[in-house]
């Protein structure tokens, strides 16, 4: 009964982690850029796009698809960073509580 009631106790901390990860991350701030910076996304630790800064000098509409090509690359650049920032704050929970890594979860965090 007592192991039973370290589990439990487990998952509460468990949960109250977590809770305290997804507000970090939504408060967080990840910037991807392509073109050398003349293209730029911000979004939050979980991934939403925030901001999108375009330099006028890529607007070319002789070239849209230069422009979609930067704004891709930016866009993913920037959901990695989150993804990763996610990642690495999970790790830290994990290992706060005395817990193996996550890395073996037969499941995707939902950030």
């Amino acid at each position: 009964m007592t192991d039973f009631m370290k589990m439990l106790q487990q998952a509460q901390q468990m949960t109250g982690k977590l809770q305290e990860v997804q507000d970090k991350l939504a408060k967080a701030t990840v910037t991807g850029s392509a073109g050398g910076g003349m293209v730029k996304v911000e979004a939050d630790g979980k991934g939403m796009v925030k901001r999108v800064s375009i330099d006028p000098s890529v607007v070319n509409p002789a070239d849209v698809e230069m422009l979609e090509d930067l704004l891709a690359v930016a866009l993913q650049e920037a959901q990695r960073k989150a993804r990763e920032l996610g990642e690495e704050e999970m790790k830290a929970v994990a290992g706060g509580l005395g817990l193996p890594g996550l890395g073996g979860l037969p499941f995707k965090l939902p950030f």
